[in-house]
């Protein structure tokens, strides 16, 4: 097994369901929004996916404002093509909640982004509005969960898609060969916490799948989406950089308008 952050990862998990974080009652809504077509539909600037979230393994605590719905909605404001919320409480502050009461304001494509090793947190998923969840390769590899063709019917079960994210170039040869409906690559080693955009680069080399390919971790400028752009990457998942900014729409309209 790997071990490192990946394990604390997977067992911060475990108690999550343990204390029942995913027993959140809700009421799927009607209207559900394509997470990939949304991303190949992209015309005009970067495609930009904005993350609301407040704190990380790396950084701690990323901000102090608690105003998650209104965050969402100057991302959206602000051009983000799509919204991926943290609903895992720990190392991460997220929560259900926050998703299910953005998903209420929001008409854009969201992401329910968390360490998910039960299918319970792909019901809770569909309760509380996901059109799409994140599965990791790297959990699956290293045994903390199983079956994830299993995992990926559950979703699509349940008319959500998949966004499964590597991390090098087995990973990626891996990830192929399912049913998911989105790559995504992340630029930071969720063992050691390292952050390296040239990862997206090599991992993307030759890439040619019709599937969207997204950068993720370590995007800060303009200068870090025109070149992740030319490595391949039709989209780019930022939460760090514009959650600690001021200006919220400011932040991910600078980066919309990077192409």
């Amino acid at each position: 097994m790997r071990g490192g952050t990946l394990r604390t990862l997977a067992e911060n998990a475990r108690r999550a369901l343990a204390d029942g974080v995913y027993g959140i009652e809700g009421a799927a809504p009607d209207a559900m929004y394509d997470m990939a077509g949304s991303i190949r539909a992209a015309r005009q600037g970067a495609c930009i996916i904005s993350e609301v979230k407040f704190a990380s393994p790396s950084r701690g605590t990323i901000s102090g404002r608690q105003d998650h719905a209104r965050i969402a909605q100057q991302m959206v404001s602000g051009g983000a093509a799509a919204l991926s919320v943290l609903t895992q409480p720990h190392l991460f502050g997220g929560s259900p909640k926050y998703f299910e009461e953005i998903r209420r304001l929001v008409q854009v494509p969201m992401l329910m982004k968390d360490v998910i090793l039960d299918r319970a947190q792909l019901d809770a998923a569909r309760r509380i509005g996901a059109d799409c969840v994140l599965l990791i390769q790297a959990i699956f590899d290293a045994g903390y969960a199983s079956d994830i063709d299993g995992f990926i019917e559950w979703a699509h079960a349940r008319r959500m898609q998949v966004l499964l994210e590597v991390h090098d170039r087995a990973e990626l040869a891996s990830a192929l060969r399912t049913r998911c409906d989105v790559i995504g690559v992340n630029n930071r080693n969720l063992d050691t916490l390292q952050v390296s955009l040239e990862t997206t680069r090599t991992v993307l080399a030759g890439y040619q799948d019709v599937r969207p390919a997204v950068s993720e971790s370590g995007i800060e400028t303009p200068q870090d989406v025109a070149y992740l752009r030319r490595c391949g990457a039709s989209a780019f998942l930022v939460g760090t950089s514009i959650m600690k900014g001021d200006d919220i729409t400011g932040g991910v309209g600078r980066l919309v308008r990077a192409l």
